[in-house]
């Protein structure tokens, strides 16, 4: 399996610069200390701010308000706002924050059976 996957890789061919731009800021972007949390967080039921704040630990308030922000901008997260008495605001990952889960898996994984 690691063989076809190495060639796979080779077959993409020239990587230039504005894909090479474009792989660093995802990498980094889903690197972002607290932002995979956060959508682990979200795949595994957490939907208010309070459940996420509960399932993320360690992190602010003030942190979790901007990487929320953050994420949304960036199409990873949903913000649904319901005009109850309190307003009601959740939060659920997007369709590509479902799938930057699913890519991660396996990081997952082999970090795990690593032992870190």
């Amino acid at each position: 399996m690691a063989y076809s996957r190495s060639a796979q890789l080779r077959e993409l061919g020239h990587i230039d610069d504005e894909m090479c731009r474009s792989f660093t800021h995802a990498v980094e972007f889903a690197g972002r200390k607290w932002n995979a949390a956060i959508l682990l967080a979200g795949v595994r039921g957490a939907r208010r701010f309070s459940e996420y704040r509960e399932t993320v630990h360690g992190i602010s308030d003030r942190v979790l308000a901007a990487r929320l922000r953050e994420l949304e901008s960036g199409g990873l997260i949903e913000r649904h706002v319901r005009p109850t008495t309190p307003v009601t605001i959740s939060y659920t990952p997007s369709a590509d924050g479902l799938r930057l889960m699913e890519l991660l898996q396996p990081l997952t994984e082999w970090t795990l059976a690593r032992g870190r």
